[in-house]
């Protein structure tokens, strides 16, 4: 599978991590940045890109770190098309992608260690996208609010 991934400096020893272990698991990855520890980053310059990808379909699932996971997961889903969200546990990472089609999963650099992280990131690669009537009406109902206005 091709896999986007982005941090800022809050994430970017796990991402470091957990870029290795994707690739030591056969992924090919994308890496968005940030590409060197730099305090004074921003993760919207590096989220952004990869939550582009994911819709362009540029790659197939993205991971986006930030020091909590929170402006990750608000940054990315500004993105039209993208549907990301914080994950700290290993049923919201296989349910949000069964039945809510996450794309990008979002977690915190200072609040989840590496192992778990890596768990985390197998799990959502793992699961698959159900096409159930009702999260196919329920996902419907969320993308049409990217196209309204308020």
């Amino acid at each position: 599978m091709r896999i986007g991934i982005a941090t800022d400096h809050g994430g970017y020893g796990l991402k470091e991590e957990l870029i290795a272990q994707l690739r030591k698991a056969g992924h090919e990855v994308v890496d968005f940045g940030a590409h060197k520890l730099s305090p004074d980053d921003d993760y919207p310059d590096f989220v952004v890109p990869l939550a582009q990808a994911v819709v362009g379909r540029q790659v197939q699932r993205g991971v986006a770190i930030c020091g909590s996971g929170v402006g990750a997961a608000v940054c990315a889903n500004k993105v039209p098309g993208a549907r990301a969200s914080l994950i700290h546990d290993h049923f919201s990472a296989k349910q949000g992608v069964e039945d809510d089609h996450m794309n990008i999963l979002c977690m915190g650099g200072r609040t989840v260690g590496p192992a778990v992280a890596w768990d985390l990131v197998q799990t959502f690669l793992d699961a698959e996208y159900t096409q159930a009537p009702r999260h196919l009406r329920r996902i419907s109902k969320v993308a049409a609010l990217e196209t309204t206005t308020v």
